[in-house]
């Protein structure tokens, strides 16, 4: 199945370079693709469990799904992941 997410604090291309990354590294999570102008990231999965796990794992990257609470840690954190993502390019 494919599932498109927008998400919160999506700020560049180090952004979607760490989300891209560590959701690939997710089993059974394929086509992982990152859209920084509308905040989205889109990818192929297999089951409901493997979807909670994507939203659970961009929550703790710092990147929670629209709509959900985006405290000032998770705000902190997805500064945390982008300048890692910049770093790793």
């Amino acid at each position: 199945m494919k599932s498109t997410l927008v998400i919160q604090n999506l700020k560049c291309g180090g952004c979607a370079n760490t989300i891209t990354t560590k959701i690939s590294s997710l089993e059974y999570i394929t086509d992982v693709e990152v859209d920084v102008e509308t905040s989205s990231v889109s990818f192929t999965f297999q089951n409901a469990n493997e979807l909670q796990k994507v939203k659970e794992k961009l929550a703790h990257l710092g990147y929670p799904i629209d709509g959900d609470k985006n405290s000032v840690v998770s705000k902190a954190i997805s500064y945390v992941s982008c300048a890692t993502g910049k770093m790793s390019n």
